[in-house]
């Protein structure tokens, strides 16, 4: 699957986000390696703490799934009723992501409708904190 197509399927997640604190919507369209694409959109609540974004949305529907050999992960995101921008992902997700994904390989590919960036996960989170680290101090 090309990033275009991996675009177009965060674009249509973003559709049944729930934002109606923030009124800002996110859909993200996360890749494995065998094709498969799981989605996710940004779920909010009033108490903010359990809101959760459109990454992790699709990272633990996949992981619940039996997942875990990821590629890629397109993320579109704006102001509700407008068009996408540039919406990286939070820390929180990053962190997410450095849990699951190699960081050399795994794309993070972000999109305005005109002009896409594709960024590695290393690029993103080059500092991350993960089992290796935390073992070693």
């Amino acid at each position: 699957m090309d990033h275009k197509e991996l675009i177009s399927k965060a674009i249509e997640a973003r559709k049944t986000a729930y934002a109606p604190y923030s009124e800002f919507t996110v859909g993200a369209a996360l890749l494995c390696s065998d094709g498969t694409v799981y989605t996710g959109c940004n779920i909010e609540n009033a108490s903010y703490g359990a809101t959760i974004c459109a990454e992790r949305t699709a990272f633990f529907k996949a992981v619940s799934e039996g997942a875990g050999d990821f590629e890629a992960i397109a993320i579109v995101g704006a102001p509700q009723g407008k068009e996408p921008d540039f919406c990286p992902p939070c820390g929180m997700c990053r962190q997410v992501m450095t849990e699951f994904c190699n960081p050399e390989s795994f794309r993070i590919i972000l999109s305005n409708g005109k002009e896409d960036r594709i960024y590695t996960l290393k690029e993103m989170m080059p500092y991350s904190f993960d089992n290796l680290q935390s073992s070693s101090v």
